[in-house]
């Protein structure tokens, strides 16, 4: 434990951290101010000093971990012309698929973090729909190179992806089946439609 008044490395990586363990080891109905700074290691009180209060917590864990995935997507138009198509777009894919979708479903769960959450995504933090724009450009570039058909629409395109990855994110837990093929293969079915 960190003593009292000494700062703390990475503090809100070392939060965010240790509630996806809580969350994984034990479900969202675990995930508590106290059982987060005592996964963490530190004092009680730190996590309500940095964070209104858990609702906000929960909604900025989603947020930082959307980011990752936008941040894949947001380098997708630089990519245009590199790699294959259904590679690229299956690298987007892959990194919103690694979201934990117990740590996404908590801000489903608690309604203070689900408005933060829809507020901070109406202001265009990155999520679902910076991810979709992503698509949508590096489709139009690679139309440009050539590399797409015309006839593909990319907004449709990109609209059926990010559906699908929310769908398969939301539902992880409860399919059998591995979320990545299911996306690898509508991929390829989305390239190839007339």
């Amino acid at each position: 434990m960190s003593p009292r008044g000494v700062a703390i490395p990475d503090l809100r990586e070392r939060l965010f951290d240790a509630a996806e363990r809580i969350v994984a080891r034990e479900g969202s109905a675990a995930l508590t101010s106290r059982a987060v700074t005592t996964e963490a290691g530190c004092a009680k009180g730190v996590l309500h000093t940095h964070f209104a209060g858990l609702d906000e917590f929960v909604a900025e864990l989603v947020l930082d971990r959307f980011s990752r995935g936008a941040a894949v997507a947001a380098d997708l138009p630089a990519r245009a012309g590199t790699g294959t198509v259904a590679e690229n777009l299956g690298a987007v894919a892959a990194a919103v698929l690694a979201l934990d979708p117990g740590v996404v479903g908590l801000s489903l769960t608690r309604p203070g973090a689900a408005r933060h959450v829809r507020d901070a995504w109406q202001s265009g933090a990155p999520g679902f729909g910076v991810i979709q724009g992503s698509i949508e450009g590096y489709l139009r570039a690679e139309q440009e190179r050539g590399r797409v058909p015309e006839s593909l629409d990319p907004d449709t395109v990109a609209l059926a992806l990010v559906g699908t990855l929310h769908h398969l994110l939301m539902t992880g837990g409860l399919d059998p089946q591995s979320p990545r093929p299911r996306a690898d293969r509508l991929i390829r079915t989305l390239l190839a439609a007339p």
